[in-house]
């Protein structure tokens, strides 16, 4: 964990405004561009790791991502966050995700209730407020709009350019908003996401025929798990979720000879976990221990700060791939942190403190 946590402070994959790159490729020695989405799961993962280690310097990296969000990425007329504002171009040319934006809300809400700050208060509520305006139509939500006019692009195959299941990890951030304020129609709105999700599930996997594809939408499947934590309670999320562990680790167990990525392992993990927590599932303590085995093998033992610490996204047919993951990183280490809680009799897994 402290070594993750050095490398979220000291690798450079947090820029000096404190935005966060999607990724840092070792083969060429590089960040990619910033990503608003990314910045906004550095913020879930830096308040995780100030919890766990109690270093004042987390806090102050995160509250620092977090105002990047409010003060840099957020567009005040449109009241929206550009995906990767910095390589959009002109804003003709931006786009929205549904996805992205309920990711930074949730952020800016863990970075509200760390600081008490109301600047990320109001912001992400002005955010969720537009969520609700903007993307949702006749029941479904458009994933991706079209920035200025808000317009929702053609749907294309690809799962990330579709509605589906996997939305309801972003929707997830209606529910913290009505936590946050009473108001119903975030309540009504996350509700509603729910239907849809336990509607579409049984459909989104495999999705694909190519193998690599299934694996990607694997990660994507397991948003829905954990998009299902704050319902739970109810009997049909409680059977879809048990249903779904089920499914993502009999794909995950086939494919990952030919491709593995590490958020998979860290995300089936924290869902076997927090199910237990939640009394939704007794855990299977030789496949916990497996994919924690699995994740933490792609954990970097390197001298080079750049990499030292950080996790990689993926191996394919056993080979490393280059790519030194900030996602991959704060999935992984809350994940083995969690396991190391239930081994010690000690879980203290929250659907609130899930990056």
């Amino acid at each position: 964990m402290e070594a993750a946590g050095r490398w979220f402070l000291r690798s450079g994959i947090q820029e000096p405004e404190g935005g966060v790159a999607r990724y840092y490729r070792s083969d060429l020695g590089q960040n990619a561009p910033v990503s608003t989405e990314i910045t906004g799961y550095a913020v879930s993962a830096l308040l995780f790791l100030h919890d766990r280690i109690g270093q004042a310097e987390y806090q102050d990296a995160a509250l620092q991502a977090a105002r990047f969000l409010t003060r840099v990425a957020w567009d005040r007329a449109l009241q929206t966050f550009p995906f990767e504002h910095s390589v959009n171009g002109g804003r003709s040319r931006a786009l929205a995700y549904f996805f992205d934006c309920g990711i930074i809300v949730r952020g800016l809400l863990g970075a509200w209730r760390a600081s008490n700050d109301a600047e990320f208060r109001d912001t992400a509520i002005a955010a969720g407020r537009t969520m609700l305006q903007d993307f949702q139509e006749g029941g479904a939500i458009h994933p991706i709009l079209a920035l200025p006019a808000k317009q929702p692009l053609s749907y294309e195959p690809r799962w990330s350019a579709t509605p589906g299941c996997y939305q309801l990890k972003s929707a997830m951030a209606w529910q913290e908003l009505f936590e946050a304020t009473g108001e119903m129609d975030f309540f009504r709105a996350y509700e509603q996401a729910v239907t849809a999700a336990l509607e579409s599930d049984n459909v989104f996997l495999p999705g694909e025929t190519n193998r690599e594809k299934v694996m990607d939408r694997l990660h994507a499947y397991a948003y829905f798990l954990e998009g299902l934590s704050p319902m739970l309670h109810r009997s049909d999320c409680a059977h879809a979720f048990r249903d779904g562990i089920d499914r993502l680790a009999a794909y995950l167990s086939e494919i990952a000879p030919l491709f593995a990525r590490s958020d998979v392992y860290a995300q089936l993990l924290r869902a076997r976990l927090l199910g237990e927590a939640l009394g939704v599932i007794p855990l299977d303590l030789a496949a916990a221990a497996q994919e924690a085995a699995q994740a933490a093998t792609f954990q970097v033992s390197a001298e080079d700060p750049r990499v030292a610490g950080g996790f990689l996204f993926g191996r394919k047919c056993g080979e490393a791939m280059p790519f030194v993951n900030p996602v991959s990183t704060a999935f992984c280490v809350q994940a083995l942190v969690w396991w190391d809680d239930r081994k010690n009799n000690a879980l203290q897994a929250r659907r609130q403190l899930l990056i």
